[in-house]
């Protein structure tokens, strides 16, 4: 399986990120760890969603798609 998931900030509620990955948890660790330079600031962080998706080229589509200014938009109303 693949992950897309979206993770909100425990410190800053109004941050967000959107990322990939084949294990969730260890991800999220290394999120929590501030192994991730992207997110190291804002860390703790927590799993607001994640989608499932057997087929990895579908995933990739969701997150590229989740990024976009529509997803984001998407995201904000229905995840």
């Amino acid at each position: 399986m693949t992950y897309v998931y979206i993770l909100r900030s425990l410190e800053q509620l109004e941050r967000y990120y959107v990322g990939i990955t084949a294990n969730l948890r260890a991800r999220l660790q290394k999120h929590n760890a501030r192994e991730v330079s992207h997110t190291s600031k804002y860390a703790p962080w927590e799993i607001q969603t994640y989608v499932a998706f057997s087929d990895e080229k579908q995933a990739l589509a969701f997150e590229k798609y989740l990024k976009s200014p529509s997803g984001r938009a998407f995201a904000k109303k229905r995840l």
